[in-house]
């Protein structure tokens, strides 16, 4: 073959665009549990309230002491917790495990928690997720608050 030819195929090959790599499930419901996050320390009720179902609910298992302490709370009064609070929350999640079965999915994470700057307590969240026609939704939060005997984060301090 000629070089010349030879040239320029290869520069016309490696001037074609690349194809992303596709969004699976999996990022997808990874996603939806950032923009969670995000709106949450933003104070985005509206953003907060898209990446959930309306009539979803939050479990929150408390160690206090020796005793676990058990409550819920519906998603429509964090909704109003978060537009009203003047503090910030930052929460980080790290090895996020999500299952995806069809039009369920759940991500465990472990996590922590900062408000306004300074560290408020770990635990492990539970998201359970739904496919609805506008894309993944949370539909309930069980959570864990534990105030002490926290590893270290792997994503290090809170900048």
């Amino acid at each position: 073959m000629n070089r010349a030819l030879i040239i320029g195929l290869t520069a016309a090959l490696a001037a074609l665009p690349v194809p992303a790599r596709a969004q699976t499930a999996k990022d997808s419901v990874t996603a939806v549990v950032n923009e969670f996050f995000r709106a949450m320390t933003a104070r985005d009720t509206a953003a907060f309230s898209r990446t959930l179902m309306p009539d979803g609910i939050a479990y929150i298992a408390a160690s206090r002491g020796d005793s676990t302490i058990v409550g819920r709370q519906p998603f429509e009064e964090s909704i109003r917790m978060i537009g009203t609070t003047p503090d910030t929350y930052v929460e980080r999640m790290w090895n996020p495990t999500v299952l995806v079965h069809g039009p369920i999915a759940v991500l465990w994470t472990p996590y922590d928690i900062h408000r306004n700057g300074k560290f408020g307590h770990c635990g492990v969240d539970a998201f359970t997720l739904v496919r609805s026609r506008t894309g993944w939704k949370i539909a309930t939060i069980a959570y864990t608050v534990e105030p002490t005997g926290c590893a270290p984060s792997p994503l290090g301090p809170l900048r």
